[in-house]
Formats: structure tokens, sequence, C-alpha cells
């Protein structure tokens, strides 16, 4: 064939012709090969066939091997895929096949071969196999989510017929594998769970089918609750697909209903003893009070319990007994109300009842069974205790009032008669009265001017010498807090120190009355010293050191001058760290005093546990000591008590020249009272420390506290 009609032949039939030369170098590419390669065909003669190959992609670089594994056995080859470098840059595909080119004599001369253009082909075939490679990895993830949900799931067609579920359906239900197949109708899936016992008992094909026809309507996603036969609640929601049919999914909320249910018990529920909460009493107290608007005779009691002695048994034996008093207290009260009566647990160690009684009296004979009741002996794990507990009752209104009610009211007004029962000696119950929130109104009143009262400066200092009986010589002075009220004039410390006690407020008084008293004994001779009352709730508070240390040094007075005066309930009070907090002052150099000795149960027991520089004894008893020997007896005690151990005694309240007489003759060591000199003013105390310890002649000031 001419060479003209071959090259017109390779056009048609293939792109265009090649040989090489037994080193693979081009003799000759048809005309052709130009719009094919974008190269003249005179340029690449010379140049090797490879040289315009490139590996870039896996089935290229199998054709290149198979190529040069040819040329090496001098073999022929068939349709090897290339990818072409072509001058343009973008990648082409081109399949060549050749066949040794040999001389008559047998001679190897190369290879003659024909090439053609398949990107295109190659391109789609490409797509294709990327195409399924894709939806065969969506597949896979469609499956992987598909069996690794934690919903159980399954869809039905526009027909009702099954398509698709996955493993976790099959759990739900308990379905053996083989139960379910594809086409099946909704009615033989449901039919298939019903004979297999899945529903709760009771439950129908059509009421199961219908409730699924219910939750389609409308659209949009449907969910519905069934409760299977072993108990479990499953959630099931219906989303309709587009064109017809809807997915199903089932998640098993049996647990997370469960958790629920105990997070709402906790919510309105004591974590400590299982009674009712504050919160969930007012929810009962207002459904009980809407049942007696509602109701004919009768009254809703409210009562508010306290237990008396608590505190000391949770400090002395921890707050393990202590909280198994508390379930033990819980179970008593339970165990002795009538069933319909609630008993809650308001908080600490205090507790509520609701109740509905006949009147006043029987709301009165129930707290003192109750009392009785909590009052008994407890052993708890070989630890025997005693406690006991106070009750404040407040009584629905009379019905022509029923209509202003609400548990709040009630809550309050009992909580009011328990203060004053247990202002009346503990152990007791009273029935709120009017005259009661008039009471707290007033205290509240006080209150606000106690507050105005430290914010404006109008407390003052008093003074009451500190007499030593060997020389009758002043060594120091008691600081007594006083409140100038503007229209009251001084208010009593009996009056105004508890409330600063209830409030808090005692604090920052107590700050105030250091800073005060230091600044004042700086000008006083170096022998006298200040004693200040401490309240058992400044030792507790965490900077009372450091308060103490601020008054010393803004005073400009040295430790040793300053002298604080406890009472034995600070001890009664998280002892451990009271003593702690005393030692560290007293190595500071401050003195401590055990005020009131003698009035407490067990105040020789902490003359034990801390060295104590002096205790003073009490007033009471050497207001008779004159006339009753026994009185007199019990100061010699003391005061042979305190030489024994080192501690100096300071007699309180001597009033008469009899009792300073009765009080030298026992021994004791420091006297104060009237009989020397009343409370007075920081402006008089440099007159009086000049002129000596008694007062001067003709002095009217009154004996009264």
């Amino acid at each position: 064939m001419p060479l003209n009609d071959l090259e017109e032949f390779a056009r048609i039939a293939f792109d265009w012709l090649w040989e090489t030369d037994a080193e693979d170098r081009y003799l000759y590419l048809s005309v052709g090969a130009e719009r094919v390669l974008g190269r003249a065909p005179e340029s690449m003669i010379g140049l090797t066939q490879a040289a315009f190959a490139s590996e870039e992609d896996a089935e290229a670089s199998a054709a290149l091997t198979a190529y040069r594994e040819a040329l090496a056995t001098r073999t022929g080859f068939r349709e090897l895929t290339f990818v072409y470098r072509h001058p343009d840059g973008a990648p082409r595909w081109f399949e060549i096949s050749g066949r040794p080119h040999v001389s008559p004599e047998g001679t190897f001369l190369g290879y003659r071969g024909v090439g053609s253009d398949v990107s295109e082909r190659y391109l789609t075939r490409r797509a294709l196999i990327e195409a399924h490679a894709q939806l065969s990895e969506q597949n896979r993830r469609f499956d992987a989510a598909l069996e690794n949900m934690s919903q159980g799931l399954c869809m039905f067609d526009a027909d009702h017929r099954l398509l698709v579920w996955n493993r976790r359906y099959l759990d739900i239900f308990a379905l053996p594998e083989t139960v379910l197949r594809i086409g099946m109708s909704q009615r033989a899936v449901i039919e298939t769970l019903v004979a297999l016992k899945r529903y709760k008992p009771g439950a129908t094909v059509d009421s199961v089918c219908e409730g699924t026809r219910t939750s389609l309507l409308g659209g949009g996603p449907k969910s519905v609750l069934r409760e299977l036969a072993d108990g479990r609640v499953i959630a099931v929601t219906h989303r309709p697909m587009a064109g017809g049919g809807w997915v199903a999914t089932f998640e098993d909320i049996t647990e997370r209903r469960r958790n629920e249910a105990r997070i709402i018990h906790m919510a309105r529920h004591d974590g400590l003893t299982d009674l009712p909460n504050r919160t969930a009493l007012r929810e009962i107290g207002s459904e009980w009070i809407e049942a007696l608007r509602a109701s004919e005779g009768g009254r809703l009691a409210v009562l508010c319990l306290d237990l008396d002695r608590f505190k000391p048994v949770n400090d002395s034996f921890g707050h393990a007994v202590g909280d198994a008093l508390l379930r033990a207290v819980s179970e008593r009260l339970r165990a002795h109300l009538r069933g319909r009566d609630v008993v809650a647990r308001l908080g600490g160690d205090e507790f509520a009842v609701l109740s509905r009684v006949e009147d006043a009296a029987g709301a009165m004979a129930l707290a003192e069974r109750l009392i009785d009741v909590v009052g008994a002996p407890y052993l708890l794990d070989g630890i025997a205790a005693e406690i006991g507990m106070s009750v404040g009752i407040a009584l629905a209104a009379s019905e022509e009032e029923r209509g202003g009610l609400d548990i709040e009211r009630l809550l309050k007004e009992a909580d009011l008669a328990l203060y004053e029962a247990k202002a009346g000696g503990r152990g007791t119950c009273r029935v709120f009265e009017p005259q009661m929130d008039e009471a707290v109104r007033e205290r509240l009143h006080l209150e606000r001017e106690l507050r105005e009262a430290l914010q404006a400066g109008r407390f003052e200092l008093h003074y009451q010498p500190l007499v030593d009986l060997s020389d009758n010589r002043i060594t120091g002075m008691e600081a007594l807090v006083r409140w100038r009220h503007p229209e009251r004039g001084l208010v009593s410390p009996a009056l105004f120190v508890p409330l600063a006690e209830e409030t808090g407020l005692i604090v920052p008084l107590g700050e105030w009355v250091l800073r005060q008293a230091c600044r004042d004994a700086a000008g006083w001779p170096d022998g006298i010293s200040v004693a200040v009352n401490v309240s058992p709730i400044q030792l507790r508070h965490r900077g009372f050191v450091q308060s103490v240390l601020a008054a010393l040094a803004t005073g400009g007075l040295v430790a040793t001058r300053l002298e604080l005066e406890i009472t034995e309930s600070v001890l009664l009070d998280d002892t451990e760290t009271n003593l702690e907090t005393l030692h560290t002052l007293r190595k500071l150099g401050v003195r401590i005093s055990m005020d009131d000795f003698g009035t407490g149960y067990s105040s020789i027991s902490y003359l034990r546990r801390f060295p104590f520089d002096k205790i003073k004894i009490d007033r009471s008893f050497v207001r008779d000591c004159a006339a009753q020997s026994e009185a007199g007896a019990i100061i010699r005690a003391i005061v042979s008590l305190g030489a024994s151990l080192g501690i100096t005694t300071l007699v309180e309240g001597v009033e008469t020249e009899p009792q300073l007489a009765t009080v030298r003759a026992e021994g004791a060591q420091e006297v104060q009272g009237y009989l020397f000199s009343p409370p007075r003013p920081a402006a008089e105390i440099a007159a009086l420390l000049e002129a000596g310890m008694r007062p001067a002649e003709g002095d009217d000031r009154t004996l009264a506290a």
C-alpha cells in the first residue's frame, strides 16, 4: 500500500503510525501524530518513545513497565495505555500497539506500531470507576451508620412494604434475624411482633397500626410511645418520605425516663432522709389549701419542728452519727403520723408537718405526741444519744378568711411560733398568735436601726474597773459596748447584742469594739489592761486573729495589755478550731479569760484543755454569798481550783460591803462590781484612775445593769 494511503488508513483506523529503531528512538511518525501529540514529527525523531510517557496513575505505570519488558524481550505488545505529557500541560491518555521489525536476515531493527488518543474514553471510564467507588463508599458508610445507630430503624415504601431495617431494630424487639424480609407488609411486621408478645399485653394489630397511621397525619415527624411487655418504654418517630413511604426510628428511653423520674424526685425530696423538701412541701400545702377551701369543717395545721441539742451530738460524735440521727428522727416522725399527713425536712435539723385537725387542741396534741416520740433515747451504732424538739404551730384561718390563705404565710407563722417555743425553754410547742408577728416586725425594725447605728457610729464604750484585792488597786478595765439611740437614749446590750449575734452584725461591731478599746487603753497607764468580751460567732470568723492584731497595731497597744473574755459556749461549738484560735492568740501575748465560770455543765473540763489566764466567777454565786454558806463554799472551791492551776480568779457582781468581805475571806484575788464603780464613759476613766478605785462621796449612780 502506498505511504499516503497507509497514513490515510492510519488516520481513520488509528490516530498515527510510528516506527522506532533497536534503541527505542523514533525513526518515523505519521503526519497525523502532530495533531494528537502537539509536536512536529521531525522534532521527535531520535527521541525515545518512553521519554514522553508519565507514570501518573497505576494503570499508566503498569503499561510503562509492560512496554519496557517487551523491549527487553523484543516481543510485541497490544493496547498499552500511557499518560502522555502534552506541551499544553494537560495530560492525554494514548493507547499504543506494536510488533518487532526484523530484516530479511532476521536482524532486530526496532518496532513498528500504531497509536490512538483514548483520553475521552479513559476519562469516562475513570469517572465511572470513581463514581462506583464513591457509591460503594457511601453504601459502606450507610451500612456502618445503620448498624451502629443507637436507635432501631425500619423503612417502608408508599405501599407499606418493608425496605430497610437495622440490627438495633431487631435487638429492641428481640427478633431473630430471619423473621423479617424485604417486601414484607407493615401489617405482617406488626402481626409478628404481637404474635411474639413483644407489645404490652392487650395490644392488637389494629391498635398499633392505627397509632402509626395517626402519627403520620399532618405530614411532619410524629412521635408516639410504646410500652413493651417487659416494661421497657420505646419512643417511636415516623418521618414521611418524599414520594410516599416513611422511615420509623425506635429508641429505648426506659433508662432516660427512670433518670428523669429520679431527678424529679431528687429535686423535690431531701437527699439524706428521702422526705419531701421545702419545694415539695409548698406544692403539697398549696394543694391542701385548695382542698380545704372546698371542704366543710376541719383545719389545716402546719407544724415547724426544730431539734434541741442536736448540734452537741453532731459535734461530739461526728457528722456520720448526726446524719444517722436525722434519719432516725425522720423515720419516727413518719411512723407516728397518720397516712394522710405529710412530714418534710426543711434543712439542717428542721422539719415540718402538714396535718388536718379539728381545732387548735388537736394540733397541740399532735405536737406534744411528736415531741415525746422524738425525745425518746436513740442508739446509733452503739452510741446513745438524747435530743429534744420544739414545735411551732400555725392553723389555717377561719372559713371567712380562707380566700387569703397561702402556704408561705402558714410556714412563716409556724416559724414565728417555733421561735417563741424555743425562747420559752425548748421542748415545748406554741400556736401562732398575731402579736408574735408584731414582735417580729419590731425585731426587724430594731435590726434595721442597728445596721444604721453601726454605719453612723452611734456606739460607744463604757468601762468598769477590775480591782486587785491584795492592794486595792485598779489593774484593768472591762470594755462594755453601749448604743446611744437618738430617740431611746442608751439601749441595753441585753437587747441588741443577741440580735447582733443572730444577724451576724456582731462581727463588724466586735471589730469596732476591739479597735476602740485598744485605742482608749493605749492612753492609760502601762499597768492597766483592757478586757473585751468576744462572741462565739466572732471567734469562728476566719479573720478573727487578724482583726485582733490589726486592733493592737492601730491602737498602739501591746498584746499583753489585752484580755479577751470568752464564755463556755465558745468551747461547745467547733471546739478544736476555737481552741486552735485561742492558742494562737495566747502565743502572741493576748491573755484569755473564761467569763461566767460555773454556769455551764462542763466548765471544769475546759480548764484541762486550755490554759486560761483568768476565770471570772459568775455574779449568781455572789448575790447571796453573805447569807448562804453554800454559795461561799462554791466560791472558795473555785478560788482553790484556780490557785492550784495557776489561774487568777475574779469575782463579778460585788455590790455590797458584806459581799466584799465574804469574797475577800474566801481568797478571791480580783473583784468587779458596782460597789467600786458602775461602767463609766471613756472620758471619765482617766479621772477614775487618778482618784482611785472607789466612787466619790455622793455619787448617785444606780446599781442597775
